[in-house]
């Protein structure tokens, strides 16, 4: 029988050493060293690193460069040069301009204690990279034990302050808040300032989401960037591998972590390369809908109208699954009616008439088309009424939540009340109009009638 875990292993494994955390060496009781785990010595050999000093301490190194950002894809190489500012406003609108020199780069990933965050979380693993010489120079950081926060934190804010425009993969969400807090936390290592942070997530999922349903820059890498990884560390048993290692556990196990970090700061620089291009220039770089719609969205979100709607008209025209393509075709439709081209958006909404989220939208914007522009009351009461009844078949059907169906509904039949009492008002001021012409003339808009 398994014993039971104790539940506060992982915090005692955390414990910091009996020289307080952050006090400089020369302070510290003499005597007194960091408890570093026994493996340490010899996961430094088999990584080839080296134990890197400072003022706070120390921590163990890594530095490799690799000639290709990623194996076998020259077309994503380094960049020689400035990178489209224009691209990149469309990522970060209110990112300075120095974004665009490449040597300002720093492509930061972590691994920690744990997934879920809070101030008990501990970034052991800190991976840069930057470009050079045509190829990528990545560095590690690894806290041997918890002592070495603070040489490993003053170790990654001198090289934030060598190159200021910070790169992540979701690290506006995850790795730069922990990151800071840390920082805070030592009271006595200010927080870099990053000039500008570009998080690559939120393109990503712009541009692949609705393709690929997930966005891990590992499946990114497989069906973007054509880069199979291998063999690879589940994110998810991380944690407990380090932990077990500061419990004496051999260090075997954390060498595939290191390799993963220099996967993920790879895949990250590659796929920054990929999103530039493609936003840049998606006539050339697209390769199929989904990539354009992509990018029309973006376009759209920044309040560039003219190129969303060229770039929603050229997706459309690919054979996107129907739910993307109805998703494009009510994207396309906001354009046109908020560009006064009613004719293009009634045209495109009628395609989209159905048992869909978009084909309710294109009812009521019909029957708010035909009401408000059109003058035609009738007939956008009838637009109404088979709006109710698809709500109705789709309730019947189960393929409608219940809170939409009440929403909806009841959204349509005030609608139709309203048409229904200006349709008749309309019918009246006919009736009335006919029985004041004299006897003998024709009234004039009956006769156009």
């Amino acid at each position: 029988m398994t014993p039971p875990q104790d539940p506060y292993a992982r915090i005692g494994a955390l414990k910091p050493a009996r020289r307080a955390a952050g006090l400089p060496p020369d302070e510290a009781p003499r005597g007194h060293q960091p408890d570093i785990p026994a493996g340490a010595e010899r996961l430094a050999q088999m990584l080839g690193a080296t134990t890197r000093e400072n003022h706070f301490g120390a921590h163990l190194g890594l530095r490799r460069w690799f000639s290709e950002v990623i194996d076998g894809a020259a077309a994503l190489a380094a960049p020689e040069g400035e990178l489209d500012l224009a691209a990149l406003r469309l990522i970060a609108p209110e990112a300075h301009a120095c974004v665009a020199d490449p040597r300002q780069w720093l492509f930061l990933d972590t691994e920690t204690t744990g997934l879920a965050g809070g101030t008990g979380m501990y970034p052991f693993l800190v991976g840069i990279a930057w470009w050079d010489a045509g190829g990528i120079e990545v560095e590690q950081l690894f806290m041997r034990e918890h002592s070495e926060e603070h040489s490993l934190l003053t170790a990654l804010a001198e090289r934030l302050a060598e190159r200021r425009v910070l790169v992540t993969f979701n690290g506006k969400s995850f790795d730069w808040p922990l990151l800071e807090t840390r920082y805070r936390m030592t009271r006595s290592i200010k927080p870099p300032a990053p000039r500008a942070h570009l998080d690559f997530l939120h393109p990503a999922r712009a541009l692949w989401r609705l393709r690929l349903g997930s966005t891990r820059l590992a499946e990114l890498e497989k069906h973007v960037l054509g880069w199979n990884r291998g063999a690879d560390v589940m994110s998810e048993l991380i944690p407990q591998i380090y932990f077990d290692y500061l419990r004496g556990a051999p260090p075997e196990p954390l060498v595939p972590i290191f390799h993963h970090n220099q996967m993920d700061l790879r895949g990250l620089a590659a796929l920054a390369m990929r999103v530039l291009s493609l936003v840049g220039n998606p006539e050339t770089h697209g390769q199929d809908g989904f990539e354009l719609f992509g990018v029309s969205r973006i376009c759209e979100r920044r309040g560039d109208d003219l190129r969303a709607r060229k770039l929603y008209e050229r997706s459309i025209a690919f054979e996107l699954p129907p739910e993307t393509d109805r998703s494009a075709r009510r994207s396309l439709a906001r354009l046109a009616k908020r560009e006064g081209n009613h004719a293009l958006a009634c045209s495109l909404w009628e395609g989209m008439l159905g048992n869909s989220r978009e084909g309710f939208e294109a009812y009521e914007q019909l029957a708010i088309y035909y009401e408000r522009h059109a003058r035609e009351p009738h007939r956008a009461a009838s637009l109404a009424r088979k709006a109710i009844a698809e709500l109705r078949k789709a309730d019947r059907l189960g393929t409608i939540a219940p809170h939409a169906y009440r929403s909806g509904r009841a959204r349509f039949e005030k609608r139709l009340a309203r048409l229904e009492r200006k349709a008749g008002r309309t019918l009246l001021d006919s009736l009335e109009a006919e029985s004041r012409t004299p006897a003998g003339e024709s009234n004039p808009d009956t006769a156009r009638r």
